[in-house]
Order: structure tokens, then sequence, then C-alpha cells
């Protein structure tokens, strides 16, 4: 579905009231933010728990009743020791490049993130867009952070504050 049918079809739905019988409509993520987030509820990385990637090893989703605030977005968790966790070292929990696709950053152009295609590299967590980006990522990471390291601070600044 393209971008802008699917917004169309949301505002459709909010305007009318039925918000929760259209979710088969796709969420777009904000991507001229500095982090990733859902354009309508401000929510990170589609709401699953940067924590839970590290204890975890898997992409778990966060709850509503463990929320966080940082870098203008909000963090869902799956308990309040993870909330904890992220607060206390956000640099780390948090994905790198505020969720944007390393593998794509490389090529010169930002592309979200799916929280559910991610690596965790030297204690960092890396969100992608597609698996084949995860798995060429994984296959030489530091190839592919060299790329970034010259293209990320520019394409940063093109993103809004």
């Amino acid at each position: 579905m393209r971008p802008g049918i699917a917004l169309i079809g949301r505002l459709v739905c909010l305007l009318a009231g039925i918000w929760l019988t259209c979710s088969w409509l796709p969420v777009q993520a904000a991507t001229t933010e500095r982090i990733v987030v859902n354009r309508f509820s401000g929510v990170a990385i589609e709401g699953f728990d940067p924590v839970a990637y590290f204890v975890d090893g898997a992409a778990m989703q966060g709850t509503a009743e463990f929320e966080a605030n940082l870098w203008g977005a909000v963090w869902r968790f799956r308990n309040e020791g993870n909330r904890a966790s992220f607060l206390a070292h956000p640099e780390i929990y948090g994905p790198q490049y505020g969720g944007y696709d390393p593998a794509d950053i490389a090529r010169g152009v930002v592309i979200a993130g799916n929280p559910r295609f991610f690596a965790i590299v030297a204690q960092r967590l890396y969100l992608f867009s597609r698996e084949a980006s995860r798995d060429a990522f994984a296959a030489n990471p530091e190839r592919f952070l060299y790329e970034v390291g010259k293209r990320w601070p520019a394409l940063q600044e093109q993103l809004s504050q």
C-alpha cells in the first residue's frame, strides 16, 4: 500500500471515529525525525522494549504501563526493571542511529528500521528495514559502520531537531 493512500485511509478512519476498526492500514514511521517514531502516537520502535533485545535476545512488545519519555519519543517496556535500565543507559539500550537502518545509511539514505529485524553488535542495538539488510550487516559490520560513520553526520543534519 502506498504511504499516501495509507495516510488518507487513517484520516478517514479517524474522522469517522472508527480508528480501531481500521487496523488493517499500515502505520507509517516518521522519517523526518532524529528518532524513528510512529507519527500518530509518538511511540518509538513500534512499542518494542529496547532493553528486551539485550535481556531476552528477542523483539518483545512493551506496554503502556511501563513508558518513558526521552529524546522526544515515548518508549515502552515490558517491566519496571527494563524501564529503569534504559533510563540509566539510553545510549546503550536505544537503537543506534535513532532506529534507522545502518545498511541504508551506508548507501546514503535514511529508512526506518523494522524492530523485528535487529542485530546486537559490540553491545549496541541496530534495527534494519528488511531481513536482507540485517544479514548483510551481520556478515561484515565493520564495513557498514565505516560507511555509516562517513555518511551519518550529513544525513542526521537533514533530519529535523
